[in-house]
């Protein structure tokens, strides 16, 4: 395995982990000004991502005097608790999205959601790309799994813009706790996936066994 490359997977998970921290306090705090379950929902994911990233950067830290049985118990105890806060978290946000939608709760459109958005949008598909081209140059299908999860958060944030824009445009504030039932879907999916399998990634290359020169 390349150190360069090996070094270059770490910066982008460090990217990713910062970047999923600060798009979660943004969007978590303009969910709450506007009092939309979209915007929390899509907060409270980037957080869950942040925790996901940081099972990464373990990965590829180099780890001297730790044995092979204590590392792999110690990484899927963190992907235990990963997909078990997927879980919890969709959950709440169903709760609050199916109130929402009963009690038409109406949220205020919000810009700030809108900005994060399309920050977003722009970020992660060249994260994405360059994750997996790193993760495929290192034959890692840990990273190249990763890449999948970060191209998915690149279509949350696509549903997410759509949201909040009808909402923002034409007043349509239903499309706000519906894109939260978008978001538990994801969650759920996610939160499943991580638990069933063990691996903290969604693409259909999860759970198979890894091909030849293929490194986890």
């Amino acid at each position: 395995m390349s150190s360069s490359q090996q070094l270059k997977a770490l910066y982008l998970s460090y990217f990713t982990v910062g970047y999923n921290v600060l798009e979660a306090l943004a969007s978590l705090l303009a969910g709450y000004l506007a009092g939309s379950i979209a915007l929390v929902g899509f907060g409270l994911d980037s957080l869950v991502e942040s925790l996901s990233g940081g099972v990464m950067i373990w990965r590829f830290r180099h780890r001297p005097g730790l044995a092979a049985d204590a590392e792999e118990q110690i990484e899927r105890r963190a992907i235990k608790i990963v997909g078990c806060t997927f879980l919890v978290l969709g959950a709440y946000v169903l709760y609050e999205s199916l109130k929402k939608l009963f009690f038409q709760e109406i949220p205020s459109p919000s810009l700030l959601g809108i900005i994060i958005a399309i920050i977003s949008l722009i970020v992660m598909p060249g994260l994405y790309l360059l994750k997996y081209r790193t993760g495929k140059s290192l034959n890692s299908r840990s990273l190249m799994a990763d890449s999948k999860q970060t191209l998915a958060c690149a279509w949350l944030s696509l549903a997410l813009l759509v949201g909040l824009g009808l909402n923002y445009l034409f007043g349509i504030w239903q499309a706000d706790p519906i894109i939260g039932l978008v978001v538990v879907g994801f969650l759920g999916k996610e939160g499943w996936e991580t638990l069933k399998q063990g691996k903290l990634c969604t693409c259909a290359t999860c759970g198979l066994p890894p091909g030849p020169g293929m490194r986890e």
